[in-house]
């Protein structure tokens, strides 16, 4: 069986041709969809990549959330199919109500582009099944608007109940809430982060190819489903 995973073109995304390479190299098939087209085209996982989706108007990913493509997005991730927001889609997913909390600027008001370690604190997702309980991964972060921030009581939720997926493994450096740097639905289907996993698929080319293990992570979660 092989897994077709859709990945979104927002006006403005970036990084979508980047997420496509990284869910070919996993081994699924990739399928381009297209932000004005209500359609899912049958796939059975979803990735909504990086950018600047509208131009980040109003707030970034607020527009991209009301998107045609973005209503059967939402019913499919309700209904369980994986969805994984990066970066601007990060943004969109908790702007569409998918993911709690929201994306504010970063400390200090400055963009942040470097490689940072990540810990991986929860295994139990749709995406992160390879990685091991605690292993620190290398990924780049380039990002304006990443940091992360909840109400105290949703803070402690998050907390609670182990849907804190990712953390920076130093001090965070977009001054995000407790250093989280990605977190998940409560079914652990859909998952969102700052951090560029895309980018990360070959030492050639990336820092690392620590960021494959969420697309494996995934094409196992879609065969085993």
């Amino acid at each position: 069986m092989s897994a077709r995973v859709g990945v979104i073109t927002f006006p403005g995304t970036l990084d979508d041709i980047d997420a496509s390479r990284a869910v070919t190299r996993s081994g699924a098939e990739a399928v381009s969809l297209w932000h004005d087209d209500a359609d899912l085209k049958g796939v059975d996982a979803v990735v909504v990549p990086g950018g600047f989706s509208y131009g980040d108007y109003l707030r970034c990913g607020a527009i991209a959330s009301m998107a045609p493509v973005m209503g059967e997005v939402i019913a499919a991730a309700r209904g369980g199919m994986p969805v994984l927001g990066i970066c601007n889609g990060f943004q969109i997913l908790c702007e569409a109500g998918l993911l709690p909390g929201a994306l504010g600027r970063n400390r200090d008001m400055h963009f942040v582009c470097r490689d940072e370690w990540l810990r991986v604190e929860n295994t139990g997702t749709a995406w992160t099944g390879r990685f091991e309980q605690g292993a620190e991964i290398l990924i780049p972060l380039k990002s304006g608007e990443g940091r992360f921030m909840a109400t105290a009581e949703t803070i402690a939720q998050l907390e609670g109940e182990g849907r804190v997926v990712f953390r920076f493994a130093g001090d965070a450096p977009n001054g995000s809430t407790n250093g989280i740097a990605g977190i998940c639905s409560e079914n652990g289907r859909v998952v969102g982060l700052m951090p560029h996993p895309e980018h990360a698929i070959d030492p050639l080319t990336g820092p690392s190819d620590d960021g494959l293990g969420l697309f494996l992570s995934a094409l196992d979660s879609v065969v085993t489903a």
